[in-house]
């Protein structure tokens, strides 16, 4: 085995040296991976990917990795280490990914080598002794020890060799170790070898000619070994960066220098730099950028004009100064766009990553977010990364879209902002009940409605939107048995006519219920006040024959004065207000001299005495109605009769007990009457008093019945609502009443016992 084999990870790990034979086994990575051998060829195991010309391959009887081309570390990794190589292997059937990483070991297979075959100086024979001069460096593709390690001069009298490290950098110089002779020896032959650290170890050779020159015997010199200096990027081309500064202590033309770039250094060097090789000034000549390269070493030769010329060197190295040139760049990955209104308090909406690539205060970068949104930037474990999370509670019927900007700003003198607009919808949730507008809803009412005719619509509105204030309507209450809704428009019409004498008031509620899930619903108070229509006649309810025609007789003495009353018609109408109100008025009589009939109380008495002359009977027809629209009436006829004054008293004896027997049955129709009316005036009241309870407004009313009875069954209904006050009146006001008129209403202006008057309308 070539290599050996460890568990990284759950990864299985070779490594091999290059340059082995192909077929060279690198290990049983079946076995390695816990595969069962004997199913490698049907599960198709194989290498997917690696290397692009498949160095290795794998044996699918065995599980064997073995190389199958030959392997170069130099190839694959250049002067990467260590050198790796990542494959990736595939079984089928259960599909199984596994992954190999071979380590390819630097094998000593490369010589060092320079780049020119011979290397010729001129020297003069009056250089002083320890003089340096700069050899070429030899270069060696293997790494680690493999690499250059030492540099060797063949031995000679003159020179010797020196090493100057430089990092990683080992530049050999060739030292002058005494005076050189001209006459004695006018050239010298070196041999310089380059050998690295393998085993067994490689080298690599140079010749170099040393030509021993006459008379210039002072070099330049630099006045600094090594020149350091800082730029800012993005200057200007052509800026004087720095100028290095060399003497020569000769004179004429061996004092003259001209200064050079070495002939060592990276290309682009002399696409970034110039060097005035007569001032010795370096200026900029391409575009500086920090964020490419942040220092520059350049080594500069000072040469004179000597014959032969002589020559130094020094090294010049330039920081580059970042500048805040870059803006910080925002990416913003969003885990939605839309977040529901009931989202908990910390709940995670966008990611955001900012970057700079500036250095130092330039690169730190501050995130904010604009003003008046439910949502702060949370900083992560790393730098520059950040959590868009919801710090209040969402209200989508209040806000229901946010535009949250990102702003970034870095730390530089004149900061640089970028910004970016992230835009998120707030989904509905159902968490707002239906609303009505008015609670409760009084629904006034006319009797003799036509069943099955809309009486009123209510509606109700839902902040929430789609499915969740989609509403639907239902009715609940005792009384829903009289009314039907629609569930979609809530309309609602009576199922029945309600008659005002039988039924005055009653309430019932509208449901209002959303389809959200789970719904909500909410409940309205529907009053209804049923309004008097004149559907009633007036019944007379005095005189009262015995076979139940509205006819009586009455008897007075002749001698009566004038103002005498003579009899009451007694009427009543089950109506109420205008519509119950009764007049009376003599529709036929047989003097109209004799009688007069007061219109509002039915009281008949005598406009003067009787004479001799009179007739002893007469006949007066009364006309009872009511002041409706349309008035509905009824007639009662009062016989008269006239008799001596003997003669009535002695009726008034023989008829007082018809009189009394009378009386009483009208005392009885009077007291089953007013019975009625009073059971149902404190059912009127209970009923109100209930509604009062329920309501949350300043609402009053009360039903209050009128006591002034005179002679005329009437009534009278009043309530208050708020500061106004309403009354309905029967057949007989009260007194200091005055009707309106014209009034298609029953509308009566009231004294207020509080001090004040209105009309009001009812």
């Amino acid at each position: 085995m070539l290599g050996f084999v460890e568990r990284v990870s759950s990864q299985v790990k070779y490594s091999v040296p290059e340059e082995v034979k192909v077929g060279s086994v690198i290990g049983n990575v079946a076995k390695d991976l816990g595969l069962d051998i004997s199913s490698l060829e049907g599960r198709r195991f194989r290498i997917v990917s690696g290397t692009k010309d498949a160095q290795f391959e794998v044996n699918q009887n065995n599980g064997v990795l073995y190389v199958h081309r030959s392997v170069d570390r130099e190839e694959l990794c250049e002067n990467a280490s260590p050198c790796l190589v990542n494959l990736k292997m595939v079984a089928e059937n259960p599909m199984e990914i596994h992954y190999v990483a071979v380590e390819i070991l630097d094998v000593n297979d490369n010589s060092p080598s320079f780049k020119e075959q011979e290397k010729t100086f001129e020297i003069s024979e009056s250089v002083v002794p320890g003089k340096r001069f700069q050899l070429p460096t030899a270069h060696d593709p293997d790494v680690a020890v493999n690499a250059v390690r030492v540099y060797k001069l063949n031995p000679n009298d003159y020179f010797s060799i020196e090493i100057r490290e430089s990092g990683e950098d080992k530049i050999p110089f060739l030292v002058l170790q005494k005076y050189l002779d001209r006459e004695t020896h006018n050239e010298h032959k070196l041999v310089l070898t380059a050998a690295d650290g393998g085993n067994p170890r490689r080298s690599g050779t140079l010749n170099v000619t040393v030509v021993v020159l006459d008379s210039n015997d002072n070099h330049p010199t630099f006045s600094q070994e090594v020149y350091s200096t800082t730029m800012h990027e993005n200057v200007a081309e052509d800026t004087s960066v720095i100028r290095v500064n060399a003497t020569d202590a000769d004179e004429g033309a061996n004092g003259v220098i001209e200064y050079f770039f070495s002939s060592q250094l990276d290309k682009q060097i002399y696409d970034m730099f110039s060097l005035d090789k007569n001032t010795g000034e370096i200026r900029v000549k391409g575009k500086i950028d920090f964020e490419r390269e942040d220092i520059f070493k350049l080594d500069v030769h000072a040469t004179d004009k000597g014959q032969p010329p002589m020559s130094t060197d020094c090294r010049v190295i330039i920081k580059v100064l970042d500048e805040n040139d870059n803006e910080p760049q925002i990416e913003v990955t969003s885990l939605s766009n839309t977040i529901a209104e009931d989202s908990k308090i910390g709940t995670v909406v966008s990611l955001i990553s900012i970057t700079d690539l500036d250095a130092g205060l330039n690169g730190k970068v501050t995130c904010s977010l604009s003003d008046n949104v439910p949502f702060e930037l949370k900083a992560s474990f790393q730098d520059n990364m950040y959590s868009l999370v919801l710090t209040k509670r969402l209200d989508r019927e209040s806000v229901s879209h946010y535009d949250i900007k990102i702003t970034a700003k870095d730390g530089g003198e004149i900061p640089l902002y970028s910004f970016k607009t992230l835009s998120i919808d707030v989904s509905d949730v159902n968490d707002n009940v239906p609303e009505f507008l008015h609670n409760p809803i009084e629904l006034y009412l006319s009797e003799n409605n036509v069943p099955g005719q809309n009486i009123i619509s209510v509606t109700a509105s839902d902040n929430d939107s789609n499915e969740n204030a989609d509403l639907t309507y239902g009715i609940k209450g005792q009384t829903a048995i009289f009314m039907n809704i629609n569930p979609e428009t809530g309309e609602i019409s009576a199922l029945k006519s309600f008659d005002f004498e039988t039924l005055k008031t009653f309430q019932f509620q509208v449901v209002a219920t959303d389809s959200g899930t789970p719904s909500l619903s909410s409940n309205v108070t529907v009053n209804v006040f049923i309004l008097d229509q004149n559907d009633n006649a007036p019944v007379i309810l005095y005189p009262v024959s015995s076979n139940g025609s509205a006819e009586g007789v009455e008897e007075i003495p002749r001698n009566v004065n004038a103002g005498h009353l003579v009899t009451k018609v007694r009427a009543y109408d089950a109506d109420i207000g205008y519509n119950g109100w009764l007049l009376f008025s003599l529709q036929e009589v047989s003097d109209h001299s004799l009688f007069g009939l007061d219109r509002y109380t039915g009281r008949i008495r005598t406009l003067r005495s009787f004479t001799e002359t009179d007739e002893a009977q007469h006949k007066l027809v009364i006309l009872v109605k009511d002041n409706g629209n349309v008035s509905l009436s009824a007639t009662a006829t009062v016989i008269v009769k006239v008799v001596e004054p003997k003669e009535a008293f002695a009726a008034s004896d023989v008829q007082s007990s018809a009189t009394d027997e009378e009386e009483n049955n009208v005392t009885l129709y009077l007291m089953i009457t007013l019975g009625s009316v009073s059971v149902l005036f404190l059912i009127s009241i209970i009923v109100l008093i209930a509604m009062q309870c329920s309501k949350s407004t300043d609402y009053t009313s009360k039903y209050l019945p009128e006591t002034n009875y005179d002679g005329t069954m009437c009534h009278s209904i009043q309530y208050r609502s708020g500061d106004k006050r309403y009354m309905l009146v029967g057949p007989r006001m009260s007194v200091g009443s005055t009707i309106v008129p014209g009034s298609q209403a029953n509308t009566l202006v009231l004294p207020d016992r509080r001090g004040a008057s209105g009309e009001v309308r009812a």
